[in-house]
């Protein structure tokens, strides 16, 4: 069988009939060596079977009140596409899903998440809520509340929600996941196959696994807790009853755990909170304006590198920071801020986790020698301005917003090889653009062979009506050319 992996919230929805939950309270206080741990105490070797039988409840009873279940739908009508007739266009774009044209359909997503505030701040995954409109969380005391959803980070799989009802909500702590060694005790909570809220317990099973394909920052923390489809968003717990990471993801056979989940450091979710408590909509990270490349050991060999290790400076932007502080083309980086950076994931994890202004010190490999150098850390700019323009009328983009291409564009919706064309930056529900699956990050290189250059020449290319739409899109780094009735 071939190794999938799965994001978790398989829109499970908590109806399975006959199933009803069952609740155990201890009669006792506990007396657990767990109770007894200091935080400033580094953690003992137990030396006994007494000092292994320990139980985790006074964290369970610390953690669990700030765990919630995250329930998310929409309701959307699909109408009748006539650019579907076109059978060329089908094969490019899809049919367009399942649902009966005309027809209301109602898709609905359940996952976890963890109050961080006591206001109400919510986070979980973005994945849990994307495309929703409709959010409502339940509380471990039964409460049903509605939530509004405060910032999405689709590049971290994270988002961000707020109570609209209430407050003085219990929070978790967030504790620091740099911290973290692998073979420490971790617990997840969440609520999988939406069976009501369940514990599982487990070790840090490794640091810095990069490769994943979740996100963007591919950086997480891997956990033999058990986690499973619906625990999504949901906390990983240290023994001091603290968040150091996100469930999001899980590497399986079958859908259900074989003990091999990831979780995203809590170090990222705190860049992600504070952009949402700033009031932004989007999360501004330091910008390299580099391109890093993976060290495979043939270009190791060729670098005079004793092992494939750090990411290659494939290409460096004249204006960015990494060439103000003295970067070349070829140079290898192997450390950020004193913390080692083994591949360009860990490079844009480190930086990724830095606030914005003053500096971060990166270790550098130039012709064998070691470097240091400091990058000042800025947001990428956006040169030129995005101009969005919503496009109306008849064409296959009516309905789709586009913007210029900047760095910081480039940087924000991880665009592919964009040199040139505009970006597709939103689409409406039920628009030709939508039906035709345009998606969030289409590149519009040409439309009937006039090249793209900018929000203006897509807007007046589609403006009039056309007997046909030749149509060139770059989608994933891929180039695709199609040619649709008009």
């Amino acid at each position: 069988m071939r190794l999938t992996l799965r994001y978790f919230f398989f829109a499970v929805l908590a109806c399975a009939a006959g199933v009803s939950a069952a609740y155990l309270e201890r009669a006792a206080e506990p007396t657990s060596a767990v109770a007894q741990v200091s935080t400033n105490e580094a953690p003992a070797v137990p030396k006994s079977r007494a000092e292994i039988a320990y139980s985790f409840a006074p964290v369970v009873k610390k953690a669990q009140p700030a765990v919630v279940n995250v329930f998310a739908s929409r309701v959307e009508r699909m109408p009748v596409n006539p650019f579907l007739d076109d059978p060329i266009f089908r094969r490019f774009f899809g049919e367009g899903g399942g649902a009966m044209p005309g027809r209301p359909n109602t898709a609905q997503s359940l996952g976890s998440g963890v109050i961080v505030d006591p206001t109400g701040l919510v986070v979980t995954n973005n994945h849990v809520i994307e495309g929703m409109t409709d959010v409502k969380v339940a509380l471990a005391d039964k409460r049903e509340i509605p939530a509004k959803i405060l910032l999405r980070d689709p590049r971290t799989d994270l988002a961000v929600l707020k109570l609209t009802e209430g407050s003085n909500f219990p929070t978790m702590e967030l504790g620091d996941s740099d911290a973290l060694e692998v073979g420490d005790l971790t617990l997840a909570i969440g609520n999988p196959f939406g069976v009501g809220q369940t514990v599982t317990q487990g070790i840090v099973s490794a640091l810095a696994r990069t490769h994943v394909g979740i996100s963007d920052y591919g950086f997480f923390i891997q956990t033999d807790a058990a986690i499973n489809p619906g625990n999504s968003g949901g906390p990983l717990v240290d023994m001091n009853a603290r968040v150091v990471g996100i469930n999001s993801a899980i590497f399986s056979k079958s859908g259900g755990s074989i003990g091999i989940g990831f979780a995203i450091p809590v170090n990222m979710v705190k860049s992600v909170l504070a952009a949402a408590k700033g009031g932004g909509k989007m999360v501004k990270r330091p910008w390299l304006g580099a391109t890093l490349q993976t060290i495979s050991q043939e270009i190791a060999e060729g670098l005079g590198l004793d092992r494939p290790t750090g990411a290659l400076l494939a290409d460096v932007d004249p204006k960015g920071p990494a060439a103000e502080a003295g970067l070349k083309r070829g140079d290898v980086i192997i450390s950020v801020d004193g913390q080692t950076a083994d591949d360009p994931e860990a490079v844009g994890y480190r930086l990724g986790t830095r606030p914005l202004g003053g500096q971060a010190t990166v270790g550098v490999l130039r012709g064998g020698k070691k470097i240091v150098a400091q990058i000042r850390l800025a947001p990428a700019p956006e040169i030129p301005p995005r101009d969005p323009v919503k496009l109306k009328g008849q064409s296959p983009f009516a309905g789709a917003t586009v913007i210029n291409i900047s760095p910081a564009v480039v940087e924000e919706m991880s665009v592919q090889g964009a040199t040139n064309g505009v970006v597709v930056s939103e689409v409406d529900d039920g628009s030709l653009a939508q039906q035709l699956n345009l998606q969030r990050g289409d590149l519009v290189l040409a439309v009937n062979d006039q090249k793209i250059e900018s929000t203006r020449d897509l807007e007046k290319a589609t403006s009039s009506r056309a007997y046909y739409w030749k149509i060139t899109l770059a989608r994933g780094g891929q180039v695709f050319t199609t040619v649709v009735g008009g």
